[in-house]
């Protein structure tokens, strides 16, 4: 578990949604990570002016195993060299500057992406989406981009796959599906209604849900037997949050149709030859 980083993130994200006493605790971990990961929990508890047991209560709300994982994580995170924090755009910037910061932002979102990921939740998702006998994606927004591009990917290897950002015409789709099936539901936030509903119509149909959204507990993971999370990006004026937020989810399927790609190596590699070729027979005919 020594390869564990995301402890900081997670605490930052999670910040608001903690009750006092655990909040206490967080802060201290945030302020003083060094210190926090040589104490005990006991000792830990007594610098925050807290208890053991909101100690544990703590990782638990932050989705950890326990204690030992959180030390872990926030040591991964001080071992990493620091990196430039998110930077908005200001009025009149040239192209370079924007270049820089755009850039900066995202490299940072996959990073942390990468940092707060649970390598177990990634194998059970892919598992899920091999031996399923369809796969719908939804999303609205910015998020059905995500969901659209995973539909064009996963249907070059021959999956039955669909994506929808209209509710009725989701809901009217998944209403037909069963146990065999998947629903993966995008939403950043985690709050959009109608993805929440669609993914606990699929919940009540026995459907197997898989939700990507920020890291936390939201009516979106709430539905889902499987919760993947991208990096809460920060907001921003000219919501370049959006842009990092869209890359997060893009960088999300593409490490599922990878490594489904991987499982299924021989057989992808013949689809994958074959919509190729039916790319080029359709250029040839301009020619």
């Amino acid at each position: 578990m020594s390869h564990l980083k995301g402890g900081l993130i997670i605490l930052k994200e999670m910040f608001e949604q903690l009750p006092p006493s655990e909040r206490k605790i967080a802060q201290y971990i945030l302020e003083q990570p060094q210190e926090a990961i040589i104490l005990t929990t006991s000792e830990l508890a007594k610098q925050s002016n807290t208890s053991s047991a909101a100690v544990i209560r703590l990782c638990k709300s932050l989705g950890f195993s326990g204690f030992q994982e959180l030390k872990l994580r926030v040591a991964g995170d001080i071992q990493r060299q620091t990196v430039v924090d998110y930077r908005d755009i200001e009025p009149n910037e040239n192209c370079q500057a924007i270049i820089d910061k755009v850039t900066t932002n995202t490299i940072r979102t996959l990073k942390e992406t990468m940092d707060i990921m649970h390598i177990e939740d990634i194998e059970r998702a892919v598992d899920v989406l091999i031996e399923a006998d369809s796969i719908v994606f939804v999303g609205n927004g910015a998020s059905y981009i995500a969901a659209s591009d995973a539909e064009q990917k996963f249907l070059r290897i021959n999956k039955n796959v669909n994506s929808y950002s209209d509710v009725h015409m989701g809901a009217t789709v998944i209403a037909n599906k069963g146990p065999k099936d998947v629903v993966v539901g995008i939403s950043f936030s985690g709050e959009t209604y109608e993805v929440a509903k669609l993914l606990e119509l699929a919940k009540q149909n026995g459907v197997t849900t898989i939700s990507i959204t920020r890291y936390g507990p939201s009516p979106v993971a709430n539905y889902a037997d499987i919760c993947l999370y991208t990096s809460a990006t920060r907001e921003a004026t000219f919501r370049s949050a959006a842009t990092s937020s869209r890359i997060a989810q893009l960088h999300i399927i593409d490490i599922l149709f990878m490594s489904v790609a991987s499982m299924q190596y021989e057989r992808v590699i013949k689809y994958l030859d074959k919509t190729r070729e039916a790319i080029t027979f359709i250029k040839k005919d301009k020619t």
